[in-house]
């Protein structure tokens, strides 16, 4: 197997993502009202905090500390601390899909297009502060947070869906034969690198990350 060669540049790539990420951002500030602006910057400041800490180990006085705002500016932008928590997941998410999305931008077949997977989060610069917030999500919210719950289960089939959808691509654009089972594929693909962030972060090996990242790259190279 030809293992793909680390990129030189590839830090500096997802660099310059952030500097357009942040550029845009920008740009749909200057066109927000007050009180959008002042949710905006209410979520960007909590959501690495809820992120690292999740919904429960994060207090009102995180947020004010945070924000530099009092319980009453928070909550009369936001109706409890579970709008707070919502929005928050939101933007932590929209920053991995877009710096996934503009990795992806850059590739031409659809078998590059899926190794983004394995390149970016096995290098995850870009991504919000603590981790994948899906894996984070999901871990506490499976008994505590129906609502988040359900955004982490949104989240986790539409990037099964988006995976079969290149894999089809592939199949009409003659990359790969055809796939018995398209949702296994991708299926088994999310299971492996979110399996594999769980493990390395809870062993503290973080080796491991990359031997498992390693075996996606695997996979999606075996597709024929």
């Amino acid at each position: 197997m030809n293992k793909m060669p680390e990129k030189r540049g590839q830090k500096e790539n997802l660099v310059n993502y952030t500097d357009w990420y942040n550029f845009v951002y920008e740009i749909s500030r200057y066109y927000m009202s007050k009180a959008e602006k002042t949710r905006q910057f209410i979520v960007e400041k909590t959501a690495p905090i809820f992120n690292k800490k999740g919904y429960a180990g994060t207090s009102i006085s995180d947020m004010t500390e945070a924000t530099g705002l009092t319980k009453g500016s928070i909550y009369g932008n936001f109706a409890n601390k579970d709008e707070v928590a919502l929005a928050a997941f939101d933007h932590n998410v929209k920053k991995v899909i877009a710096l996934i999305r503009a990795e992806m931008e850059k590739k031409k077949t659809i078998r590059e297009k899926l190794l983004v997977y394995a390149e970016v989060y096995n290098n995850p610069h870009g991504f919000p502060d603590g981790g994948c917030p899906i894996l984070n999500t999901a871990v506490e919210s499976d008994d505590t947070h129906d609502a988040l719950k359900k955004k982490v289960a949104d989240i986790i089939l539409s990037w099964k869906d988006l995976i079969i959808s290149l894999l089809r691509q592939g199949i009409e654009n003659k990359e790969f034969k055809e796939i018995a089972d398209a949702e296994q594929t991708a299926l088994s693909i999310i299971a492996t690198i979110e399996g594999g962030i769980m493990i390395a972060r809870v062993t503290g090996r973080p080796h491991y990350r990359k031997q498992v990242l390693d075996h996606v790259e695997k996979m999606i190279r075996a597709l024929k």
